[in-house]
């Protein structure tokens, strides 16, 4: 079996869990003799090949071949949206400034064949030009390779997904691996909703990541519950080497790592921080990563009078990551919304006893977690404590989450994603 892949990020370039998800899946479906073609808008030519063939998108030149593609994306428009923060604007000068700029910048998607583009694969300004110009190359890509169905990673990618279906009639899968309810609450980006539910309504079969996400997938979304199957996410143990390395410090380490936004509950961690350093003062916590609420977060840790021990990292990645699990005795997910998490199952299998919120997907798979709810920074509190303080609570914490999470591998859910490809092509 043989399968087209979309995706947006591949080890070692990646900027969090949907990197980590497809290489594991990857690498599971290899294990089982699948073929994988995945394609991502920038490869670097260092990533892991392995289990995998590259495609690079960049590479890619679009041509008449891929014209049809036109009935998929001249109905969509994408806009490249700067700023709102101009000053000293009047609410008219200011809609003015807006639709001079909206002329200027809605593209002819009739003039970019023949072209290559060189995407940057990352999460910037252009974000929405470069979904549309990856679904064009798609197209194309899905015209000149052989292949049994086509698997789409996120919603960056269902429009390329979408658009090969289109042309080849070959069965979709889309992966949800987040929804923008996930990522903004109920203030959702209606241009990122649109395509996400365009991928689920003309994907063949929806994978979600969890039943949490399955159930927004179907409530949120209107799709049909007979085609949403879930697919736990899983943890690798192949080359993982437990790092033995010196702290520098005698006081315990708690730690954050994530993503700084609304969705990871970063403040509701520095709240609880606060709690425990009043009962505990020998402990450091650590938050380890970016996003846009991180100069809030610095601005809020120190009002509270914990920076002395209270520390941001910045984003981490690779080695750095595992070096972190290393340094902590407490990993912390407080996610207010979480499709599912792959970070605690690193963290316990690293030998760190952790503690994840209830509202989180991975909550329904891990059973010797401690789970709070993620706006009770009282309950939190007393968990970070208790690992703390009471030797003989993160020894069994450690012992029962190693056992746990040794049993969550991606052969598993490659397995589980094997027998979907095969119902949809039989």
């Amino acid at each position: 079996m043989k399968v087209l892949m979309f995706g947006w990020e591949f080890p070692p370039h990646i900027s969090g869990g949907l990197g980590t998800a497809c290489y594991g899946l990857t690498k599971g479906l290899s294990n089982m003799g699948t073929e994988v073609l995945f394609v991502m808008p920038s490869a670097s030519g260092d990533e892991d090949e392995s289990a995998v063939k590259i495609i690079n998108a960049s590479d890619i030149a679009v041509t008449e071949t891929a014209k049809n593609v036109r009935s998929v994306l001249e109905k969509v428009q994408f806009l490249r949206v700067g700023t709102n923060m101009i000053p000293y604007l009047t609410p008219e000068q200011f809609t003015e400034e807006v639709e001079k700029n909206r002329k200027g910048q809605v593209k002819d998607y009739k003039s970019i064949l023949g072209q290559k583009y060189k995407f940057s694969g990352k999460y910037g300004s252009d974000l929405m030009e470069e979904v549309s110009r990856y679904a064009m190359v798609a197209a194309e890509i899905a015209l000149r390779y052989d292949f049994d169905v086509i698997h789409a990673h996120d919603w960056l990618t269902y429009l390329a997904g979408t658009a090969a279906k289109r042309l080849t009639g070959k069965p979709l899968v889309v992966h949800v691996h987040a929804t923008e309810f996930d990522r903004s609450g109920n203030n959702i980006n209606t241009i990122v909703y649109d395509l996400e539910k365009l991928g689920m309504k003309e994907a063949d079969k929806v994978i979600a990541v969890s039943n949490l996400t399955r159930n927004t997938v179907i409530n949120k979304y209107g799709i049909n519950p007979d085609k949403v199957v879930t697919v736990h996410n899983a943890v690798d143990f192949d080359g993982f080497e437990q790092l033995s390395v010196n702290r520098g410090v005698d006081d315990k380490i708690v730690t954050f790592l994530g993503r700084i936004t609304f969705q990871k509950g970063p403040e509701y961690f520095i709240e609880a921080a606060a709690k425990v350093i009043r009962r505990y003062p020998k402990v450091r916590f650590v938050m380890a990563g970016s996003g846009d609420l991180l100069n809030r977060s610095i601005r809020r840790v120190a009002k509270l009078g914990i920076a002395t021990n209270f520390h941001f990292t910045g984003f981490l990645r690779g080695e750095d990551v595992k070096k972190m699990f290393a340094y902590s005795d407490v990993y912390v997910m407080p996610s207010v919304s979480e499709p599912f998490g792959i970070s605690p199952l690193e963290a316990m299998r690293s030998n760190v006893p952790t503690i994840i919120s209830k509202q989180s997907g991975v909550a329904e798979v891990l059973h010797h977690a401690i789970k709070v709810d993620f706006w009770d920074i009282d309950a939190m509190a007393d968990a970070i404590y208790g690992l703390l303080a009471y030797p003989a609570l993160p020894a069994m914490a450690v012992r029962n989450g190693l056992e746990e999470v040794n049993a969550l591998r991606w052969d598993n859910a490659a397995f589980r994603v094997n027998e979907i490809y095969a119902e949809l092509i039989k």
